[in-house]
C-alpha cells in the first residue's frame, strides 16, 4: 500500500511570489487564493492560512498589491487584492530570478556523483 505523498512545505519568500502570480490572473481574496494555489499545483502545496494573510499585508505594505473591500460571490464581505503595476514588475523580475536559481541547484542535484 503506497501513502500519498507528503504536502511541499513552501520555501522562504516562495509564498509572496506566488501569491502575486494569483493575482495577476485577476483580483481575488483571501480563500479565493488559497484555492488557486490548492489548484494550481494539484494539492501538493500546503498553505497555512495564516501564512497567507501575512503575506498578502507584507505584499501590501510593499505596495505590491492592492485592497478593497468587496461582496463574494456568496453575499459575504472580503478584501480583494490585486497586483499593482509595481507587483508585476517584482513578480517578471523574480521569476526570472527564481527560474535561474532553480536551474542552477537542479543542475548540480542531478549532476553524476564522481568516484
Amino acid at each position: 500500500m503506497v501513502s500519498p505523498p507528503q504536502p511541499l512545505v513552501l520555501v522562504k519568500g516562495t509564498l509572496d511570489l506566488l501569491i502575486l502570480k494569483a493575482l495577476v490572473w485577476q483580483p481575488m481574496h483571501g480563500f479565493e487564493i488559497a484555492n488557486w494555489l490548492e489548484q494550481q499545483s494539484s494539492g501538493a502545496l500546503d498553505v497555512d492560512d495564516s501564512a497567507l494573510y501575512q503575506g498578502l499585508y507584507r505584499l501590501e505594505g510593499k505596495e505590491l498589491i492592492s485592497a478593497e473591500w468587496g461582496i463574494t460571490e456568496n453575499g459575504r464581505r472580503a478584501r480583494y487584492y490585486r497586483a499593482t503595476a509595481r507587483g508585476k514588475s517584482h513578480l517578471k523580475q523574480e521569476t526570472a530570478t527564481w527560474v535561474r536559481y532553480t536551474e542552477t541547484v537542479t543542475g548540480i542535484l542531478t549532476a553524476p556523483v564522481e568516484a
